[in-house]
């Protein structure tokens, strides 16, 4: 994936501090939609109190208690389970997304990676991802964490019927977003992954739990459900202690393997006791690897047996064996969480706590279902009592049942939530531009001046004479570019010509112009030979200039305090690398530092978002 990594420090303050003023911006937009909700129920609520006021105060008046009288019962033991843990969890890892480290840390450090040794076309779907997170380093992880709170949000205060439903859908399809495209699959179709690191992935299990919450109300009224949930699961370890006891996946070495390389789990241990974390969590995890790196081969011989065993006691679906197997469930997945996983989330980047947590969620939640079944009622048959009818109208609910109309309104703050990260996300991820924030990052902001620019006199690549006088009327962005260079000046002819066609409209106000920084090459031939090698010659407002004579150039040069020097052995031409921009008045503006800095995609499409907004800034007036 070419160009993801900017070259920016993880923590850079300039990216993390407007990642935070976002949050704060949508955090308080949430909030004013939390408050006009509860207006709104406070309203409904207080028109419903008023009219069974007037009805009782009536002669011989009646009506119906302003309380919902539920017929139904109450949410199954598993699926309460189901539902409140994952909506922590999804709080839980939404707050994780907000870490300083995560825009310029997440597609590098996790995207990147999770990706890296699995196929070309899983690498493909995850490089969409990456480029939309590299390019969009404030609005696409404020997005995941007010998607991800959203979802813990509502899986929180519905707990049943559509509303509840919905939400776990919405679980779903998230998850699978982030199992596909930001953990590459789980991982599933790269080598050397495990159960232990947690294979399939922590995302997988959220959309599993997701469609267990959306099933239909009838689904938990049978005891089969649960044996169903306790039976995949079992498939499942079996399945991944095969996998774990596989001959040639580097699990059965300790310290190397036969080539020399590190052994797979003793290697993962020792990545994970790196991780920045607290002193008793890295002792304990520093103490197993080295156990391990001693004791490989049967602490490898140990987690087949006891995966495989754990496989085997959910298939039996017996309630002895079951309970036995949650016990020692606990202890191993907890153990592994802590040793292996090193609980998933410490290093800055770790953004859920991986597969252990959700994998016993989702065991002791199919053996509520399993034993402890629904009774046969449906949820959905919750009403408002009337005099002689029961009101099963939605519509007439919200007016008459404070209760209802409660729930009705937390669901719909929660979508309230997942849309003020999810709208202004995609949005950017249809701009193919990157944000003009990283150019910022990289080389500082545009630098405000006001003072009249260098007169010249100079000739275009087609010979004919173009002065400052000329330009006059016109915003300019003017720089120096070596006609022979192979390395930077191309980029920065590119970062022109990308901005010009972000100029739209404004483009007929803007001259885009550099004038040769190269004292040997200064006829106009050559630099007519650098426009059709860049592209730049289809550009009406792009002019190539330099000097009849050295002279002319040096003076120009020296005027806009361009440095230039030939470098050892003649090869290239050093020089400054600045844009100046010009007002229409003929004043000095601004000056944008034009370095290409690490020279990635992202960066040098920001510079010329950056490049493009202070023409149109400059053209208008401001």
């Amino acid at each position: 994936m070419p160009g993801m990594n900017t070259g920016l420090a993880a923590t850079n303050s300039l990216i993390v501090t407007a990642f935070h003023r976002l949050l704060l911006r949508q955090g308080l937009v949430c909030l004013v939609v939390l408050a006009v909700l509860w207006v709104a129920w406070n309203v409904l609520r207080a028109r419903r109190l008023r009219a069974y006021a007037e009805s009782t105060a009536a002669p011989g008046g009646t009506a119906a208690a302003p309380r919902e009288t539920a017929t139904a019962s109450t949410e199954p033991a598993a699926r309460r389970l189901l539902r409140l843990s994952f909506g922590i969890l999804w709080i839980f890892d939404g707050i994780l997304q907000g870490q300083a480290s995560i825009p310029l840390g997440m597609a590098p450090n996790v995207i990147q990676p999770a990706a890296a040794s699995s196929p070309t076309w899983v690498q493909h779907l995850d490089n969409q991802l990456a480029t939309i997170w590299s390019y969009h380093p404030i609005t696409a992880p404020a997005a995941a964490v007010w998607v991800q709170v959203g979802i813990g949000l509502w899986l929180l205060v519905a707990p049943r019927g559509l509303w509840s439903r919905l939400a776990g859908v919405l679980s779903v399809g998230w998850g699978l977003v982030v199992w596909i495209f930001g953990e590459a699959f789980g991982q599933i179709f790269a080598p050397g992954q495990s159960f232990l690191f947690g294979l399939p992935g922590a995302a997988l299990f959220y959309s599993v739990a997701g469609v267990l919450i959306a099933l239909p109300d009838e689904f938990w009224e049978r005891a089969r459900t649960g044996r169903f949930m306790l039976r995949c699961m079992g498939s499942f370890l079996v399945a991944m202690a095969v996998l774990q006891a596989w001959p040639g996946r580097g699990f059965w070495a300790g310290p190397t393997l036969a080539n020399g390389t590190a052994g797979q789990l003793a290697s993962m241990v020792r990545h994970m006791a790196s991780t920045p974390q607290p002193h008793a969590i890295a002792s304990a995890v520093s103490a197993f690897a080295s156990f391990d790196a001693s004791h490989g081969w049967g602490v490898n011989l140990f987690a087949v047996v006891a995966i495989g065993a754990l496989g085997v006691v959910f298939l039996s679906g017996r309630p002895l064996l079951l309970r036995a197997g949650l016990a020692a469930a606990v202890v191993l997945l907890l153990a592994d969480w802590l040793l292996i996983e090193d609980l998933g989330f410490l290093g800055g980047v770790g953004t859920d706590p991986n597969s252990m947590i959700p994998t016993l969620v989702i065991l002791f939640a199919g053996y509520l279902a399993f034993t402890r079944p629904a009774p046969r009622v449906s949820f959905e048959a919750a009403s408002v009592q009337g005099p002689d009818v029961a009101v099963r109208s939605p519509f007439a609910r919200l007016a008459l049942d404070p209760t209802y109309a409660l729930r009705v309104a937390a669901s719909v703050a929660a979508i309230a939530v997942v849309l003020v990260g999810t709208v202004p996300a995609a949005a950017a991820a249809t701009n193919p531009n990157a944000d003009a924030i990283l150019a910022q990052a990289v080389a500082g902001p545009p630098q405000q001046e006001y003072a009249p620019s260098p007169s010249f006199q100079l000739i275009d690549q087609t010979g004919s004479p173009v002065s400052s006088a000329t330009l006059r009327g016109k915003t300019v962005a003017l720089t120096f570019l070596d006609d022979v260079c192979t390395s930077t000046c191309p980029l920065i002819a590119q970062y022109f010509r990308q901005a010009d066609g972000l100029l739209g409209a404004t483009a007929a106000q803007v001259e885009l112009v550099a004038v040769n920084a190269n004292p040997i090459f200064v006829a106009p031939d050559y630099l007519q030979a650098f426009d059709v090698q860049e592209k730049m010659a289809s550009l009406p407002n792009w002019k190539f200039l330099t000097g009849k004579t050295l002279h002319d150039l040096e003076g120009v040069w020296s005027a806009f305090g361009n440095a230039t020097e030939l470098s050892p052995g003649g090869a290239m031409i050093g020089h400054s690398e600045f844009v100046a921009i010009i007002g229409p008045g003929g004043h000095l503006r601004y000056v944008l530092n034009a370095d290409p800095g690490p020279g990635t995609t992202a960066t040098q499409s920001s510079f010329s978002v950056l490049l493009a907004d202070t023409l149109k800034k400059v053209a208008s007036g401001s």
